[in-house]
């Protein structure tokens, strides 16, 4: 866990407060309250980073999360408080998220969560779960999905666009960048 490691200190610790700096405390309680809503835990939803990170740690009631948008998505959710246990469960949800539509962008690694390295990319994670648990009949959070917008085009609009010269679109009047030298020559 985080507490048993040596505190941070010059650029490792200059970029842990600024991957900090991005948590939310408003989206990750609700986060909270959105969990709460779908599993009727936990019982403080305060969006503070000690209260968010030991919520979630264990990753019991992330996988109780997905089971409840889709039962039997995670099939063992191992109650140990043993840091391999929990790490699975981590990443249980993490597997389950995916299976669920969450994509890879969007989900964190086990150690974001367990070593307490990116609460951020946590919250980030249940957002996106949270727009697509609407898809499975359950509330949702965050912004609405976009839906396609598929465009189908007859032959003689495709046709008429090859027709477009490319001078039409403008000229750069014979401009090149040779010559441009911003700031010092490369010295070798």
């Amino acid at each position: 866990m985080a507490t048993n490691r040596a505190a941070k200190s010059g650029f490792a610790a200059e970029a842990q407060r600024k991957i900090n700096s991005k948590y939310s405390e408003e989206l990750a309680q609700e986060c909270l309250l959105w969990i709460q809503q779908i599993t009727n835990a936990p019982e403080n939803t305060s969006g503070d980073m000690d209260n968010f990170y030991d919520v979630l740690k264990d990753g019991t009631l992330l996988c109780k999360l997905v089971n409840n948008i889709q039962p039997g998505l995670v099939k063992k959710v191992n109650e140990s408080k043993m840091a391999f246990k929990c790490m699975e469960n981590i990443n249980a949800f993490l597997e389950a998220a995916r299976q669920l539509g969450v994509p890879a962008q969007e989900t964190f690694q086990t150690v974001d969560l367990w070593e307490r390295q990116n609460l951020n990319s946590v919250v980030i994670c249940l957002q996106s779960l949270g727009r697509k648990a609407g898809n499975f009949g359950k509330p949702s959070i965050g912004p609405k999905e976009a839906e396609k917008n598929i465009r189908n085009f007859t032959e003689e609009q495709l046709r008429a666009g090859q027709g477009v010269i490319s001078l039409q679109y403008g000229s750069n009047k014979g401009a090149t960048q040779s010559g441009i030298n911003f700031g010092n020559t490369r010295h070798m």
